[in-house]
């Protein structure tokens, strides 16, 4: 399930999933950007990673496909469900929040900002 590399494992499972060894980045993580076809070298600095650790993550998706992105759509399933699960709970809150007047001294820059979102939603 680990991934060697010059002795010592490149990849491992932690609570989080599989994870790259050394940080707290997660196979998952990087997936969006393989699915988007990134390249590697982006993706590693996107993540602060070394050649060596992206290079080590992006070879253990390759060789372990199907198990990898059977674990990333689990995952992405769990995420779109405690972002629903949290929307309809802040609802409410976010609704009244709406409603409140701004800080004090900050009015000129709220009415900016509620002229260009107008501006935005306007437009086709």
């Amino acid at each position: 399930m680990t991934l060697a590399s010059n002795g010592q494992t490149a990849i491992i499972r932690t609570e989080r999933g599989l994870t790259i060894a050394g940080t707290r980045i997660t196979l998952y993580d990087v997936m969006d950007y393989v699915s988007a076809q990134y390249p590697a070298k982006f993706i590693g600095s996107l993540f602060d990673l070394t050649e060596e650790q992206i290079d080590a993550a992006l070879s253990y998706i390759d060789g372990h496909r199907a198990e990898v992105e059977a674990e990333y759509q689990v995952v992405l399933k769990e995420a779109k469900e405690l972002r629903q699960y949290y929307e309809e709970q802040n609802r409410e809150r976010v609704a009244r929040i709406g409603t409140l007047p701004p800080p004090p001294g900050l009015e000129a820059a709220c009415e900016k900002l509620q002229a260009s979102k107008a501006r935005h939603q306007s437009q086709p």
